[in-house]
This record gives C-alpha cells, sequence and structure tokens, in this order.
C-alpha cells in the first residue's frame, strides 16, 4: 500500500466490508455507503415482512435507477450542449458568408 492509499472499513447492514481506496475517495465511499444504509433503513420500514436479500436487492435496484437516471440526463445536456456549439458555429459561418 502506496502513500495514497487508505484502508478503511465499510459498514452495510452491520457488516464490515474491508477495502483498500485512494486516500482522496474516502469521503465519496463514506457518502456511498451511507446512502446504502439509509436506503436499506427506509426498506426495512417499510416492508417488514421481507427477509434481508430482498431488502438489499430493493435498495440496489433503487440505487442503480437513480444512477441510470443521472447518466441519461448527463448524457442529455451534452448533447444538448453539442447542439448549442453545432448551432452556433453554424450561426458564425452564414454570419461570415453573408458579409462577404
Amino acid at each position: 500500500m502506496n502513500k495514497e492509499q487508505l484502508k478503511i472499513n465499510i459498514r452495510i447492514e452491520g457488516r464490515a466490508y474491508p477495502l483498500t481506496i485512494k486516500r482522496s475517495d474516502e469521503e465519496r465511499h463514506r457518502i456511498a455507503a451511507k446512502k446504502v444504509n439509509d436506503t436499506v433503513k427506509k426498506y426495512r420500514e417499510f416492508f417488514r415482512d421481507k427477509d434481508a436479500q430482498d431488502i438489499l436487492a430493493m435498495a440496489a435496484f433503487e440505487i442503480a435507477l437513480n444512477h441510470t437516471e443521472l447518466m441519461q440526463r448527463e448524457n442529455k445536456s451534452l448533447f444538448m450542449d453539442g447542439l448549442k456549439d453545432l448551432n452556433d458555429d453554424i450561426s458564425d459561418f452564414l454570419k461570415e458568408s453573408i458579409g462577404k
């Protein structure tokens, strides 16, 4: 392990998971673990009759769905930015052509 790496234990549903990560990523990993635990807690309270595997599966699905939605939004935003740049280039070209 080098100076840039850090060993941490992430706790999910009371179980410790040892990880070796970049020091700069520690906060992100801890926030992600908190998100998982918060989502599991929500499902555990709502579905009291489900077992741990069902609860974890539903939490994983919700988190994956949120991630997918964010990625689609980001891709759409990048596409729109590209269209705007293209529109600006065409407008600039037309202005130059008309001006000649």
